[in-house]
C-alpha cells in the first residue's frame, strides 16, 4: 500500500539501467525458474487480495470485525504492535535490512524477485493487521441512511484515488508483478522512471496521501478506528521524508528539481 518505486535501486543483483534480455537459459532451467515465477507471484497476489479486501471490510465497520481475542488492557498494547510492525517493517525493509529481500526468495532469485518479495512481505503485514486486531467493544459514533452513503461514496473515493496513485507510480511494481514476470520472462526487471506524471504531476505524495485518507473517510467510529487513523495517519506524514533521503542519493539534481516545483501534499491552486 506505500511507494516502492525506488526499491530496485536499492536491492543487490536486480538492474538499474533498461538493459536488454538476459542470455538464453538452458530449458530445464527455465521450466524451473517459470514455476518459481508463478508461485511467487501466485502468492503475492493472492495476499495482496485478501489484505486489500480485509482492510477495506475492517476499517468499514471501525475496525470491530478483527478476529483477535486479547483481553483489556493488553489489547491496546497488542493493537498498538500490530499497528507499528506495518510502518516499521516498510522503512527496514527500504532501508538498513534491504539486503534480506535478495535472500527471502529461492533457488538465488532473490534480486529478480525482490519487488514481489517486498509486496509479499506487506501484503502479509496488513493482513496480520487487520485480521488479527482485537476489537475494543465500545462504538462510539455511526452514520445512518443517506449519511452512511455520503460517506461511503467518500470511502470509495479515497481507494480510487489509491489506486490512481498507485497506477502513476508504476503498478507493475507496487503489485509485485514485475519481479515475477521479469523472472518469468528470464530478463532483468526494468523499472519505471521516477514517476512525475498523472497525480504526480501536482504533489509529491499522492499513495500516502490517499492512504492516509482512507483511514478518515468511515463511517462508523470507535476507538479502534481513532487509534489506526492516527498511527496511519503519521507514518503518511513522516514516511516521505525518509524517502525524499533515498529519492535525493538516487536522481539528484533531478530530484530537487522537481521537489522545488512541485508540493508535498496539498496541490497549488492555479
Amino acid at each position: 500500500m506505500t511507494d516502492i518505486s525506488d526499491l530496485l535501486h536499492r536491492v543487490p543483483a536486480v538492474a538499474r539501467t533498461l538493459e536488454a534480455e538476459a542470455p538464453p537459459r538452458p530449458a530445464r532451467q527455465a521450466l524451473a525458474d517459470r514455476a518459481l515465477a508463478l508461485l511467487w507471484g501466485g502468492l503475492c497476489h493472492a495476499l495482496f487480495a485478501a489484505a486489500v479486501l480485509s482492510m477495506i471490510v475492517n476499517m468499514w465497520f471501525g475496525m470491530q470485525l478483527g478476529l483477535g481475542a486479547v483481553p483489556a488492557p493488553w489489547s491496546w498494547l497488542t493493537n498498538l504492535l500490530l499497528l507499528l510492525q506495518f510502518p516499521l517493517g516498510h522503512s527496514l525493509l527500504l532501508g538498513p535490512a534491504r539486503r534480506l529481500l535478495a535472500r527471502l526468495a529461492p533457488a538465488g532469485r532473490g534480486g529478480t524477485l525482490a519487488t514481489t518479495t517486498f509486496a509479499l512481505v506487506a501484503s502479509l503485514q496488513l493482513l496480520a493487521l487487520f485480521v488479527l486486531w482485537t476489537p475494543l467493544g465500545t462504538v462510539w459514533w455511526e452514520a445512518e441512511g443517506t449519511l452512511r452513503w455520503l460517506i461511503g461514496i467518500a470511502y470509495a473515493g479515497a481507494f480510487l484515488l489509491l489506486v490512481k496513485a498507485t497506477w502513476d507510480a508504476g503498478m507493475e511494481v507496487q503489485s509485485g508483478l514485475l519481479g515475477w514476470l521479469s523472472l518469468w520472462r528470464g530478463v532483468k526487471p526494468v523499472f519505471p522512471p521516477m514517476p512525475v506524471t498523472g497525480l504526480f504531476r501536482h504533489i509529491r505524495h499522492p499513495i500516502y496521501l490517499a492512504f492516509a485518507l482512507t483511514t478518515w473517510a468511515v463511517p462508523v467510529w470507535t476507538p479502534d478506528q481513532l487509534l489506526l487513523a492516527v498511527v496511519l495517519t503519521g507514518y503518511c506524514a513522516l514516511g516521505p521524508y525518509f524517502k525524499e533521503r533515498r529519492l535525493a542519493r538516487l536522481h539528484g539534481e533531478r530530484w530537487r528539481r522537481y521537489r522545488a516545483a512541485t508540493p508535498f501534499w496539498m496541490p497549488r491552486i492555479r
